[in-house]
């Protein structure tokens, strides 16, 4: 089986669709997943200067996403700029949440390359075209 790709112009399925890795029905790890830095909770916390309820506070206000790696929640470093949540990413994560993306999705999509742009929306996002990601975002739905 191949995996679920978003992309543009194709409708994202509901919540209950998760990608092919997701449900087990692929064994490797995806690519994007061993390449990037993940962070647990107490670290993000600990970056951060904060407390791990005030961590748990910005992923339920969307400020950050999060995903279990390996049984253990973690959120991607690239979410994270000199300490802080990546300012656009909130406003990104809410476009996608509109689409009826999961957060799994959600960090997904935003950590693999998307064809149109032709790189990792995180990393689009992180040189500042947040207007470019979100266009993106807004026609997968």
């Amino acid at each position: 089986m191949t995996r679920v790709v978003w992309s543009a112009g194709r409708q994202p399925a509901s919540a209950l669709v998760r990608s092919a890795w997701h449900t087990g029905l692929v064994s490797e790890t995806p690519p994007w997943i061993s390449g990037a830095e993940w962070l647990t909770l107490p670290a993000v916390a600990q970056l951060m200067g904060e407390t791990p309820g005030r961590v748990r506070r910005l992923l339920d206000d969307h400020h950050l996403v999060a995903m279990r790696v390996d049984g253990v929640l973690k959120i991607p470093a690239d979410f994270l700029v000199d300490g802080r949540p990546l300012a656009p990413l909130r406003g990104t994560v809410m476009v996608l949440l509109d689409r009826g993306f999961t957060n799994d999705e959600i960090v997904e999509w935003l950590m693999e390359t998307e064809e149109t742009i032709g790189k990792a929306p995180i990393a689009v996002l992180r040189a500042g075209r947040k207007s470019e990601v979100r266009r993106v975002a807004q026609s997968l739905g």
